[in-house]
């Protein structure tokens, strides 16, 4: 039986990645820093899948092992040298500590083998394209011999996965929907058995779809959810007045990505629509502050609202929802949210014009700066 090496044994890694490897036949190895997760890993023979809401069903997964790669980087490198893949589910600022142990392990790989398959499964474009960057800096002048015994493709992954409520274990509760669709052309004749997933020649328009439309609608109805007073996710989109809201910010990003991409506009739309019912569903425990984390990075240049709202503006597309879903970005306020108390430091130490530049990374000469500038100093103003 093929290994598949996967960072993050968190609810994603064990609910969606970690799953659908199973299915595809691979023998399934974790990686985590959570020595309480890898122990309760080790200690377990199968875990349950559990999809909530229309049409879900619940999947046993057995044939896993995880690994605490803070304490036995030797024995993590060493499957990682005999993989068929690896995948992680780490966040986009954790894959520089995952890049040293694919080197080191493909430093050891046997060149009759087969190229390691690395996959970065993450909520950014071109996650794996980063991924393999922090390896070469790591490699440095050994990066050709290293990367010639992997392929790496970049993915696009789509499934809600809440916090899970305390007792269950490693169980994980998931959404029934899932998307993961993967470049085909690294692979050539040989792509990985993946089933569920969809391998594509052109990968950026599935990336921004999902990023401009789950992403985006996911932490508009968060923000104007949690000023509302609201938390669970589902709440805030039975509000009439927060839904007009986020159907106004994600019809914006659907003329962007229809004009960029040249998506067929009924299809976006049911699209998008589709994902508006994902967010509605009632037995999934999702709540605001879980999806309205780490504000500072969902408001960085190339995330969910920044991105797509100087895309559209550029191209003479309206953005005025987008900006008014920044707006309530910034009044997010989570005291055990390590960014969002950074926000609101910001927001009363630094001027309107200072924190648009820090923290959208647009230069002041671009048509959105002054937009958001706007809406930071009306925050301001409410201090």
């Amino acid at each position: 039986m093929s290994t598949a090496v996967h960072f993050g044994a968190g609810n994603i890694g064990r609910g969606f990645v970690g799953l659908l490897l199973h299915q595809g036949g691979y023998d399934l190895v974790f990686s985590d820093v959570a020595a309480p997760l890898v122990d309760a890993i080790n200690t377990a023979s199968a875990y349950t899948v559990r999809e909530v809401g229309e049409g879900g069903v619940d999947t046993v997964v057995t044939g896993f092992r995880a690994i605490n790669s803070a304490t036995d980087a030797a024995a993590l490198v060493d499957e990682i040298s005999r993989a068929a893949v690896v995948t992680t589910a780490v966040g986009p600022t954790i894959l520089k500590f995952v890049a040293p142990h694919i080197v080191a392990g493909l430093g050891l790989r046997e060149p009759s083998l087969p190229p390691l398959q690395v996959m970065a499964c993450e909520n950014a474009i071109g996650a794996t394209d980063t991924l393999r960057d922090e390896m070469a800096a790591v490699a440095g002048d050994g990066w050709e011999a290293v990367s010639a015994r992997a392929v790496f493709a970049n993915t696009a992954v789509d499934r809600i996965v809440p916090a899970q409520a305390p007792g269950g274990g490693i169980d994980v509760t998931v959404e029934p929907f899932y998307e993961w669709a993967i470049e085909r052309g690294p692979f050539g004749d040989a792509p990985p058995n993946i089933p569920g997933a969809h391998f594509v020649d052109d990968l950026e328009p599935y990336i921004e779809r999902k990023l401009f439309t789950v992403n985006t609608g996911h932490a508009t109805t968060a923000y104007f959810g949690a000023a509302a007073g609201i938390e669970r996710i589902s709440d805030a989109l039975a509000d009439p007045g927060i839904a007009q809201k986020v159907e106004a910010a994600l019809l914006e990003t659907s003329h962007l990505l229809i004009e960029k991409h040249e998506l067929d506009a009924d299809t976006q739309h049911e699209y998008r629509a589709t994902i508006l019912r994902r967010f509605r569903n009632p037995a999934l425990p999702d709540t605001v502050w879980r999806v309205g984390r780490q504000p500072l990075r969902k408001l960085s240049r190339h995330e969910r609202f920044v991105g797509p709202a100087a895309e559209a503006i550029e191209r003479g597309l309206p953005v005025h929802a987008l900006v008014a879903a920044i707006g309530a970005a910034l009044t997010f306020d989570d005291p055990e949210d390590a960014q969002s108390v950074d926000l609101q430091r910001m927001l009363r130490e630094q001027s309107a014009e200072e924190f648009t530049a820090a923290v959208t990374g647009l230069e002041p000469q671009h048509p959105l700066f002054s937009r958001v500038q706007r809406v930071v100093e009306q925050r301001q103003s409410e201090f």
